[in-house]
C-alpha cells in the first residue's frame, strides 16, 4: 500500500466531515472503533481488542476486522468527493491472512482510483502489539459516490 507521506493533507473541511460521518455510524460505535487518521484518499481506523469483539478462540472477529476495514475504505473514497456526497459500498472482498491477535487492529483504506461515479481502494488491515505490526488481511473495494441526503 502506498506511504502515508504520499498522501496530501486533507482540508480541515473534508476531515470535520469525515469525523462527523463517522460519528453517526451505529456499527462502529458499537465496536468501539476510532478514526486515527484522516488524508486525502487515506483513512485510518483503529479498534482495540477485547472480549465483545472477539470470537471463540480469543482473536477479532472477522466481521469486526471486515467492517472496520470497509469504513476506512468508504471514508477515504469519500475525502476525494465533493461535500454534496456520500458513499455506498458497491462491493468488496477481504483476504484474512492470520489470525486478529494484537492489542489493537489498524485499518486502512486507500484510494487506488477516484472515479465521477465509482471509485476502487485497497484495504490492508494489521494486528498491532507494543514490538510488532502484522498484516491480517488485505482487501479491495468499490464504492459509489451518491448524492447527500437532507
Amino acid at each position: 500500500m502506498p506511504d502515508a507521506a504520499t498522501h496530501d493533507q486533507a482540508t480541515p473541511e473534508v476531515v470535520a466531515r469525515i469525523r462527523e460521518s463517522f460519528g453517526r455510524q451505529g456499527l462502529m460505535r458499537l465496536l468501539g472503533a476510532e478514526l486515527v487518521q484522516v488524508a486525502a484518499g487515506r483513512v485510518g481506523i483503529s479498534l482495540a481488542r477485547r472480549p465483545e469483539v472477539s470470537q471463540q478462540h480469543g482473536y477479532v472477529h472477522a466481521g469486526a476486522t471486515s467492517a472496520i476495514a470497509d469504513s476506512a475504505g468508504g471514508y477515504a473514497a469519500l475525502t476525494m468527493l465533493p461535500d454534496t456526497a456520500e458513499v455506498l459500498t458497491v462491493e468488496y472482498k477481504l483476504n484474512l491472512l492470520a489470525p486478529a491477535a494484537g492489542d489493537r487492529l489498524e485499518a486502512t483504506g486507500v484510494v487506488v482510483r477516484s472515479g465521477r461515479t465509482l471509485s476502487v481502494c485497497q484495504l490492508e488491515v494489521h494486528a498491532v502489539t507494543a514490538a510488532a505490526r502484522k498484516l491480517v488481511a488485505v482487501g479491495q473495494q468499490t464504492v459509489i459516490g451518491v448524492p447527500r441526503e437532507s
